[in-house]
């Protein structure tokens, strides 16, 4: 599936790269004018995730896409990883060499806020990790709400969690600063696990990828035979479910993903609870809608441009 944007959107991808993020990378490249990439603690840690992201760009043979390191842990208490789905590196299933590019030395709040400020009107935030590094921006620059064009999130979910039987991965790893997002004012919209889960590249994809004789794919292919196979062993899905990307390409296809515009608040401090997104449902009018919810997703379409997208790299 081919897409064509003309001018490409402006995007910068908050991440914690995670084999779903790598995915995401190489979509968000491909069909946007990625200015940024920023890495947050999440799917491993916060050395893990920069070194993944950068190991990603030089796979792909990006060199134009700046990447900063941000926070190692959450706002508020314990850090969280994801070894049980990702492995050990955060991105386990190919031996990738360490990287020659470094992260830029400025910290990922400062990109996030300069680059907004650069930008201002035009810049899409893709938040596909723990909200860490958008929460602490806000808090450095209050004004950065205003200056976003659009904020999507991976996180969160409108049924059922994949960290606790409540909270999706991303939001249980720092509650307080999904909140801060979800309460900014900005234009929001949020693809939440219950949906995400549901696409994924599958067995006969991954074949696919290593068989077209291209390095990227044939990488990907393998990292997402890891990833398949931990999720099967864990829940039972048959696919790599590619929960990131989810977020990225229903902004170029709107036939992508089919939202619901409500109300969505976080659970800070219920019991069994927390990082909850509760999604307000029960009909309309809602009141006070903060966001777009991602309800049902078109599949075909997303995992075509997701196949698109990887094997189009060398």
């Amino acid at each position: 599936m081919t897409i064509s944007t003309g001018e490409r959107t402006k995007l910068l991808i908050d991440c914690d790269p995670g084999h779903d993020d790598a995915v995401a990378i190489l979509v968000g490249h491909r069909h946007f004018d990625l200015l940024a990439i920023t890495t947050t603690h999440g799917n491993s840690s916060l050395e893990n995730t920069t070194r993944n992201a950068l190991a990603v760009l030089e796979l792909a043979g990006i060199a134009d896409v700046q990447a900063a390191k941000g926070a190692a842990s959450p706002l508020v208490g314990a850090t969280h990883h994801a070894q049980h789905v990702h492995g050990k590196s955060g991105l386990d299933g190919h031996d990738l060499p360490l990287p020659s590019l470094q992260p830029v030395p400025d910290h990922a709040i400062d990109v996030i806020i300069e680059t907004a400020r650069a930008h201002q009107g035009e810049l899409i935030l893709a938040v596909i990790g723990p909200a860490t590094n958008i929460a602490l921006a806000l808090r450095k620059e209050p004004r950065l709400a205003g200056w976003v064009k659009e904020v999507t999130v991976m996180g969160g979910s409108g049924g059922g969690g994949n960290m606790t039987a409540a909270a999706e991965f991303n939001a249980y790893c720092d509650p307080e600063a999904l909140a801060a997002v979800m309460t900014a004012g900005w234009p929001l919209r949020m693809v939440g696990v219950d949906v995400t889960r549901t696409v994924g590249i599958d067995a006969a994809n991954i074949e696919i990828l290593r068989a077209s004789g291209k390095r990227t794919a044939g990488v990907i292919a393998d990292l997402l035979s890891f990833y398949m196979s931990r999720q099967t062993e864990r829940t039972g899905l048959t696919h790599a479910p590619m929960h990131d990307a989810c977020a990225l390409i229903p902004l170029l296809d709107p036939d992508a993903m089919t939202y619901r515009e409500t109300r969505v608040d976080v659970e800070l401090t219920g019991t069994y609870t927390r990082g909850m997104t509760v999604c307000d449902f029960r009909g309309s009018p809602v009141k006070n809608p903060n966001a777009r919810v991602a309800v049902v997703p078109n599949q075909q379409r997303l995992v075509g441009v997701m196949m698109d997208t990887v094997l189009s790299y060398p």
